[in-house]
């Protein structure tokens, strides 16, 4: 019982706690699927059986007594946890009966849909709860619970309704939202309209109908169907797209494969066609298909073909074909590349023969480049069928304007690409075989040469001749050498050696494991032609043998029988016949008998080559020796007999001969008389023919004397008198047809009027008559007829070269009458006049004369030819003006054109005087003379006046406080305004120039006016002076600075960009703002060039004068420092250093660093004192943490600003640091050792609220100047020598002068020295043009300001000045030694500040240095500067960027550097020095910060590689990287790039259209990066390596970037040093800017450019003369000097060489154009003569 009482209680609990969680937002455990109330009403139910049925179960037991107290107790429990129960179900119901009516009502009068607000989506607007009454009704309907609500059942009684609508409405909805969703951007346009109006319908159904009105069903209906209807066509429209993308899927493989597509096979050429075709057609169909269902998709989305949209989707299909063509080209493209793939390990693609072609090897098809129908052809045709399937298809875009897809398919530049890598490939298999045809080129003499020629020289010289054996027997021609019969031997032998090495030549050969070539073509070839070059060998030995056996036993038979015939006496025929054959067989004899042998030796050469004689040669080779003994045995028989009759006969011949030769005699007499051998002979002609014809009569008789003595062997004269005659008569007929020709000629060119004469075609006639009459025979020369020809030649050339001169358009009628009165013959110059009529002058008498006179005339031609130009322009010249800017007055505008024109012209008058042809132009010239002169003297002091009246206007009218400085000056000035403004006025109504300058009294006016400027500027520069005095610092502030900053002396706003020239690092300041936020007049504080602001501990009141409020900055700035510094010092050891620092400006911050770590210092020394040993180890522990801290903050996120503080105080950190342990490691236990006093040692005096610096004995009031946040130098070793010289140099009350090679620190350690004293230190670049004035004025500023002055390179000055510039400086340092408050110096009393020092920096020994005088040198301390220790410094700095193992990298980094200056080459634009490791260790920090993950040694490693490459030349490169890798082994940092900044690079190249290689680029990136960390940057190479573009790109890059670079070209050796840096006016001591001279640079260069070279005076010329003639005068010289001058000197002389050719061409250039007009009637007439000439002749004359 107690059991059961328990587990009601635990019951009840339960279910209390149950209730007690359902009163939370929780539905209580229901079955699946079943709604909340019915669930929990379930729920109850079924706990209430579990509770019921086992009570009754207990009712029934017999012994358990339920009326005892505990029976109560649980019957209690039992009907108490019923009625809980029951009181559950009745909540429930109750609470979801009062609010089902309510919601389910307003859900009902909801709209049917409801709309996404951002996708536009639509959802079935059938709320859930009503979806939940409805299941909860299903449930409960049948309960007995209670009644159901009203609203309920009758929602619930339509139920089916509202499924059915709901159920539609969703499916509705699905459609919509699928066209949505699955809508193209290109297919919404045209589905837009139908969208709108399915819209426009669904608007009721979101905003009206809900489910509760009537009639819903109707509407809906329509837009259901209107939204299938939609759905269906879109979706088969993209079931229309699928399909196209699977159709031009089915063209991606390749068009072209291997036979069968078997691995090992070639690629079927043959194939290839009707793989091609069927391709084609596939495309074909396809295009055909798309098309349709491209109109179908036209027609399912309702689209008009002719608007825009349509045109997209069109495009967008388009796209869809476009991209299947290109990967269909692309497969095949790919299977190419696959299979020519040397890598790829893929049997041959491609075969080709090598066949003999004689004279050449070919390959079939080609593989020579440039040959149509070649292999390479072959392979572009494939390619162009696989690009020519994209042409297949019409364009479905027929807007684009393209017919198909081809052209879009060739501009694909992935396909470009790798149809551009299979044409290499091509080209190099094509190559490799042409290579390997070339390794059979010494067979080439097989095939190439001409067989019957080289054989034929075999024949006759016994091998081929060589070009030099034909030079060296060019005259008397090669003499003949037979060959042997060793020689056929061996040639024979040598082809069948070749025969043999041909045979081993391989039939298959394979080249890059892709193309297979098939050699046995021409293997077969060239086997058969080595096989006939040896038969021709063969067979001529064959031949040899045949045709001498035959020939030899024709002659035999032959002989035989004609020695054999009677002869009688008195047969004189007979006879002949017999001797005739007696002679053969004499002439025979010997070759005869020596023949036997060798023809057997040649048919025993002939077995050895298996050739076969016929058996008759044998047998002729048997009998003929024997019939050849007999025949020559007969001839000596026959001989004997008819000796008699022989010698009879000889004795006719011999008298035959006597009887010519006299006869000959005779006639050589008689012909030396008679033929033409004079000039003056009359018919010339006929005497020769007559000649012509004895000579032949005489020949035939000699011929016949001559057979008959050869038959009888008789002697016969030479008859040389006859031949002589034979020649000279040819020499006659040849020197008569000279003759005749000559003569025609010159009477037609004596008719020729005097415009027509040209010269030059009669000259080149007569020339060419002269070189034709000197190729005559020397023998007719000491004839009188070509003594006579030659004399009227020569006369005609040297009167037609007068002619010439004469035809010189200077010539006027004055010269003809000159002409006439030198020759004495007189005539009328008209147009009548012809040659003849100027030959009878006979000028080639008066060469030099007429010579004269023209040359006269054409001086006085270009006399009058100068002035007449001068005259022309001149009268054109007008003044330009401008107007001024503010006053409008006409300003004369600086005319560049005028100027040079001026001068020029003067030049040209000036040369014109002493001319000995100047007497006609005398007064003319005298004239301009005078004009050009007044001209160029008004122009010139013009604007001298106009700019210093417009440089004093703004002063004197602008500046209203220095009007009220100087008002007798500004009325002077006023009064110069009115007068120059009038004169301006006067002048521009003459806008001539000429006219304007030269009126009278002009140059007076003008020079008054600039009188009266001159005590204006004097004034002025008075004044400033006064300023000066005032505010000091003005004298280091150029004049034109300090009138700017006195003119706006009001305006502080204006002032601020000054102040950087007047203060260390004030750079701006922060004015107070008024109530309408403008700046007041009164300072709040004050920015450093760094952007560092600082406020002023007062206010500072910038009102009044200028130079007075600028004393209130400068007071205020100490003061602030000093304020600063006072609470910074208290405040350093209330919080941790790392935190204080960021309290306080970085000046601040560093200076009391420095003063506490003297302070701690002293603090450790006086803990040793006092016995406690290891306080200086205690502090140096400190010392190493707080540095520490420092370097790993550098490591993290910090602003520039504060960076640069920690840097700078890390930097001071680290040297102190060094001596606290260089003190440790000496043991040093006294603040008094030297050690400890050489230190610069700031400290802080609480009593005077000052900072002291005291080194040594000295001690130094630290001078509060504002720094800014700058970087210190690193202190070493030399720094503390340095500043221990310096310091007491200074304590001594003298000067320094550090002195030292370049790169040693002279100048960077005194200004450091500055800023540890907190002092204003100027520097100054000393040069030649420094006088005592301006160091004059320099010391008058600095002993007024107590700052420094570092004279850099001091000893460049002139010596003259120095000994000058020493007394200054004794009376500056006297002054300070009697401790004068002011001093006299250079005429006139000014303040001295004590604390000023002048120091002087030199490089001794350099070139262009002096040496400094003895007084001087007596005023400084000297301290030699040595290389500093690098290895330190790099250390130092290292820390300060943040590395931890800085002392191991330093060592690294010092090593590479000086293992580079003594590996790599010498080379000027390598630097190894100081300011090459800071900006490396620069960069190395920057990078750092970048990647702090990365270790520290490839940070360094990757710096050092990256910023050093980009100045190695390519041969130091190795090397170099060698010592990194060595010094940096196994590290391999990729190079830090800047994809972004690289990507503006390639645009700005191909901008410039260049081509954007890598390098090119990468040389670009370098550039940029070296000028982050280098003021300036040398671009150095060879011509041509692309320095220029690199500059060019970087800046083209800058524009891009919209950086606004600015580029000047500057030739700095085409000026002097004064124009390029500026120099000071000796007179006016005013500063003139550099790069004046340079203003246009563009105007020099045009006018070289544009020079008129063609039209240089003579009077130039002449000038020029002596310079062209001096041997110093020529580029390679002057090139030793300057290269801008050896280039102007070139241009001068190729100008002049180019005018000396043209005035030798010109003329020629002119008569050209005559000569070819006439040159066709010439030649008609020469032909006319030719012709009279050959009728006149003989007709046996012409057979001579």
């Amino acid at each position: 019982m107690r059991f059961c009482c328990c587990i009601f209680g635990v019951t009840s609990a339960a279910f209390s706690q149950t209730l007690f969680q359902c009163a939370l937002p929780r539905i209580p455990p229901v079955h699946k699927n079943m709604p909340p109330v019915a669930g929990a009403l379930r729920w109850a139910q079924e706990l209430r059986a579990r509770i019921q049925v086992p009570f009754d179960h207990f009712r029934h037991i017999p012994h358990l007594c339920l009326d005892s107290a505990e029976g109560r107790r649980v019957i209690e429990k039992y009907e108490e946890m019923i009625q809980l129960l029951d009181r559950y179900q009745e909540k429930v119901y109750a609470d979801w009966s009062q609010t089902v009516s309510e919601k389910s009502q307003y859900n009902l009068t909801q709209p049917l849909i409801r709309r996404d607000p951002e996708t536009k989506l639509i959802t079935v607007n059938f709320d859930p709860q009503l979806v939940s009454v409805l299941r909860e009704l299903s449930y409960l309907s049948g309960s007995r619970l209670g009644a159901i609500p009203p609203t309920a059942a009758e929602i619930y009684s339509s139920k089916e309704s509202y499924r059915q609508l709901a159920a539609n409405l969703e499916l509705m909805v699905n459609r919509y939202n699928k066209v949505l969703k699955t809508v193209l951007e290109v297919e919404y346009p045209l589905i837009q309209e139908q969208l709108w109006d399915i819209n426009l319908k669904l608007k009721k159904a979101e905003e009206t109908l809900n489910w509760k009105m009537e009639g819903v069903w109707d509407h809906i209906s329509m837009v259901m169907d209107d939204v299938h209807d939609l759905e269906q066509r879109i979706q088969k429209a993209k079931n229309n797209v699928e399909e196209i993308q699977t159709i031009v899927g089915s063209w991606a493989s390749p068009i072209f494969v291997r036979r069968d597509c078997k691995r090992e096979s070639l690629l079927s050429l043959e194939d290839c066609q009707d793989r091609l075709e069927r391709r084609y057609s596939l495309v074909r169909e396809s295009g055909q298909r798309i098309h349709l269902l491209v109109k179908e998709n036209q027609s399912l989305l309702l689209a008009d073909p002719a608007s825009d949209i349509w045109k997209a989707y069109v495009d967008y299909v388009d796209e869809i074909v476009l991209d299947g063509f290109f990967t269909a080209i692309e497969c095949s493209l790919k299977y190419l590349l696959e299979n020519t793939d040397p890598k790829a390990g893929l049997p041959p693609l491609f075969e080709v023969q090598l066949d003999l072609v004689i004279p050449d090897l070919i390959f079939q098809p080609s593989l020579d480049p440039g040959t149509n129908d070649g292999f390479y052809d072959v392979v572009e045709g494939l390619l162009n069928d696989i690009y020519r399937i994209s042409s297949l298809v019409p364009r479905l875009a027929e807007h684009s304007g393209f017919l198909h897809y081809q052209a879009d398919m060739e501009d694909m530049a992935d396909l470009a690409d790798m149809r551009h890598e299979l044409m290499g490939r091509v080209q190099a298999v094509m190559a490799a075989c042409c290579d390997y045809r070339s390794a059979f080129d010494h067979y080439s003499c097989l095939y190439g040469e001409d067989r019957k020629e080289f054989f034929r020289q075999f024949l006759l010289y016994g091998h081929i001749l060589t070009a030099a054996e034909i030079e060296a027997h060019a005259e008397n021609g090669v003499p003949e050498s037979p060959p042997t019969l060793q020689q056929f031997r061996e040639q024979i032998d040598s082809y069948e050696k070749i025969y043999e090495e041909v045979n081993r030549i391989k039939p298959i050969s394979i080249f890059q494991s892709w193309m297979k070539v098939d050699a046995r073509p021409f293997k077969a070839s060239l086997l058969n032609v080595i096989k006939r070059w040896s038969l021709v060998f063969k067979q001529h030995l064959m031949d040899h043998v045949m045709h001498s056996l035959s020939d030899l036993d024709e002659f035999i038979k032959t002989a035989d029988k004609g020695l054999s015939k009677k002869v009688e006496k008195g047969d004189y025929d007979g006879l002949v016949e017999i001797m005739g054959h007696l002679l053969a067989v004499k002439e025979r004899h010997s070759v005869t008998d020596a023949m036997f042998e060798p023809l057997k030796q040649t048919v025993e050469l002939l077995k050895t080559y298996e050739q076969e004689l016929p058996e008759e040669v044998y047998k002729q080779l048997e009998e003929l020796p024997e019939k050849w003994n007999n025949i020559k045995k007969l001839a000596i028989a026959v001989k004997q007999h008819v000796a008699p009759l022989q010698a009879n006969e000889m004795t006719v011949v011999r008298k035959s001969c006597a009887a010519f030769d006299v006869e000959q005699h005779r006639f050589r007499e008689r012909f030396r008389k008679e033929a033409p051998f004079r000039f003056d002979t009359k018919k010339p002609y006929q005497l020769l023919d007559t000649k012509h014809i004895e000579i032949k009569q005489m020949e035939s008789a000699m011929t016949s004397i001559y057979e008959s003595a050869g038959l009888f062997e008789v002697i016969v004269p030479d008859y040389k008198q006859l031949k002589q005659c034979r020649k000279e008569l040819c020499l006659l007929k040849e020197l008569w047809d000279m003759i005749s020709l000559v003569g025609t000629c010159l009477d037609d060119w004596q008719t020729t009027k005097w415009a027509d004469i040209n010269v030059e075609n009669m000259d080149l006639e007569c020339k060419k008559f002269a070189r034709e009459i000197r190729n005559l025979d020397k023998e007719v020369r000491a004839w009188d007829a070509f003594t006579g020809l030659d004399s009227k030649v020569k006369n005609m050339l040297t009167a037609l070269k007068a002619v010439a001169e004469l035809q010189n358009p200077a010539i006027r009628e004055r010269h003809w009458n000159q002409l006439m009165q030198v020759t004495g013959v007189r005539f009328v110059m008209d147009s009548d006049t012809t040659l003849a009529d100027l030959l009878k002058l006979n000028l080639h008498n008066f060469e030099d004369e007429v010579r004269g006179i023209v040359d006269k005339a054409v001086r006085e031609m270009g006399m009058e030819k100068v002035l007449k130009e001068l005259k022309m322009s001149w009268s054109t010249m007008e003044f330009q003006y401008e107007p001024h800017p503010r006053t409008n007055i006409p300003l004369l505008k600086s005319d560049e054109e005028l100027i040079e024109t001026l001068e020029d012209n003067q030049v040209q008058l000036q040369n014109l005087m002493p001319s000995k042809c100047i007497a006609f132009f005398l007064e003319e010239v005298s004239i301009w003379q005078r004009k050009l002169s007044t001209t160029d003297s008004v122009i010139s002091l013009w604007f001298e006046v106009q700019r210093t009246r417009s440089h004093l206007e703004s002063i004197f009218i602008g500046s209203e406080d220095i009007r009220a400085q100087l008002p007798k000056d500004s009325k002077r000035f006023e009064g110069i305004d009115a007068d120059f403004k009038e004169l301006a006025s006067e002048t521009q109504k003459t806008p001539n120039v000429v006219e304007a300058t030269n009126k009278p009294g002009l140059s007076q006016q003008l020079e008054d006016i600039q009188s009266r400027l001159s005590l204006c500027e004097k004034a002025l520069a008075e004044y400033l002076d006064m300023k000066r005095l005032a505010f000091p610092r003005f004298y280091f502030v150029s004049s034109a600075d300090v009138l700017d900053i006195l003119s706006n002396g009001t305006n502080p706003q204006l002032v601020q960009r000054h102040l950087s020239k007047l203060f260390d690092s004030l750079a701006r300041m922060k004015f107070q703002l008024d109530s309408e936020q403008k700046p007041t007049k009164v300072g709040l504080g004050m920015y450093s060039r760094e952007e560092e602001y600082v406020s002023f501990s007062e206010p500072c009141d910038c009102s009044g004068q200028v130079e007075v409020w600028l004393s209130h900055v400068l007071d205020s700035m100490r003061a602030t420092v000093r304020d600063e510094m006072t609470e910074a010092v208290m405040a350093y050891e209330e919080k941790p250093r790392e935190q204080w620092l960021f309290d306080y400006p970085a000046q601040v911050a560093l200076c009391c660093t420095q003063i506490w770590w003297t302070t701690e210092v002293g603090i450790a020394f006086a803990r040793v004192e006092e016995g406690y040993e290891n306080a200086m180890k205690e502090y140096h522990k400190k010392q190493v943490t707080q540095l520490n801290t420092l370097v790993t903050m550098l490591i993290g996120q910090l602003s520039k600003g504060d960076r640069q503080k920690i840097m700078t105080i890390c930097t001071i950190d680290v040297h102190a640091r060094d001596v606290v342990a260089k003190m440790i490691a000496q043991k040093v236990d006294n603040a008094q050792a030297f050690i400890w006093l050489s230190q610069l040692r700031h400290r802080w005096s609480d009593e005077e609220r000052h900072c002291f610096a005291n080194i040594c004995d000295a001690q130094f009031l630290y001078s509060y100047e504002y720094l800014g946040n700058t970087p210190r130098l690193v202190i070493t070793l030399l720094t503390d020598r340095c500043y221990i010289t310096l310091t007491q140099s200074l304590h001594l009350t003298m000067s320094g002068a550090p002195a030292g090679p370049a790169g040693t620190g002279k100048t960077e350690t005194t200004k450091d020295l500055g800023r540890a004293l907190g002092i204003m230190v100027y520097v100054f670049n000393c040069s030649e043009q420094m006088d005592y004035k301006s160091c004059g004025n320099i010391y008058k500023g600095l002993s007024q300001t107590g700052a420094w002055g570092c004279f850099d390179e001091f000893n460049r000055i002139s010596v003259e000045v120095l000994s000058v510039v020493a007394v200054q400086v004794k009376s500056v340092q006297d002054a300070i030694r009697e401790k004068k408050k002011s001093f006299h110096f250079l005429g006139e009393d000014i303040n001295l500040v004590p604390s000023v020092g002048i120091f002087i920096t030199m490089n001794p020994g350099y070139a262009g240095r002096t040496e400094l005088p003895e007084n001087l040198k007596a005023l400084f301390r000297p301290c030699a500067m040595v290389v500093p220790d690098f290895e330190l410094i790099c250390e130092i700095m290292l820390v300060a960027e943040g590395f931890i193992e800085a002392r191991v990298l330093a060592r690294k980094f010092i090593t590479l550097y000086q293992l580079c200056k003594e590996l790599l080459s010498k080379q000027d634009h390598y630097d190894w020095g100081l300011r090459a490791i800071k900006s490396v260790l620069v960069v190395a920090g920057s990078l750092k910060r970048d990647d702090p993950e990365r270790p520290e040694d490839q940070v360094l490693m990757r710096s050092l590689r990256d910023f050093n490459i980009p100045k190695i030349v390519t041969d130091d490169v190795p090397v170099f990287m060698g010592l990194i890798g060595d010094l940096f082994p196994a590290l391999d940092v990729p190079r830090k790039r800047d994809l972004n900044f690289e990507s503006f690079v390639r645009q700005a190249v191909l901008d410039l259209r260049l081509q954007a290689e890598d390098n090119f680029v990468l040389k670009v990136v370098q550039l940029e990066e070296l000028l982050t960390v280098r003021h300036s940057v040398f671009v150095v190479g060879n011509a041509g390596t692309g320095k220029s573009q690199v500059m060019r790109s970087l800046n083209r890059t800058y524009q891009i970037m919209k950086r606004r670079p600015v580029w000047t070209d500057l030739n700095p050796k085409a000026v002097t040093n004064d124009e390029l840096f500026g120099i000071i006016n000796p007179a006016t001591r005013e500063w003139k800017d550099g790069l004046a001279a340079m203003a246009r640079v563009d105007g020099f260069l045009d006018s070289l450019i544009k020079f008129d070279k063609e039209n240089i005076h003579e009077n130039c010329l002449k000038a020029l003369q002596p310079y062209l003639q001096d041997p110093k005068f020529k580029p390679e010289f002057v090139t030793t000097k300057s290269l801008a001058a050896a280039g102007l000197c070139s241009w001068v002389v190729n100008m002049v060489r180019f005018h000396a050719v043209f005035c030798e061409v010109q003329p020629k250039r002119q008569a050209l154009s005559r000569a070819n007009a006439e040159l066709a009637a010439a030649q008609d007439k020469l032909a006319s003569i030719k012709a009279k000439i050959a009728v006149s002749a003989c007709p046996s004359v012409g057979a001579v």
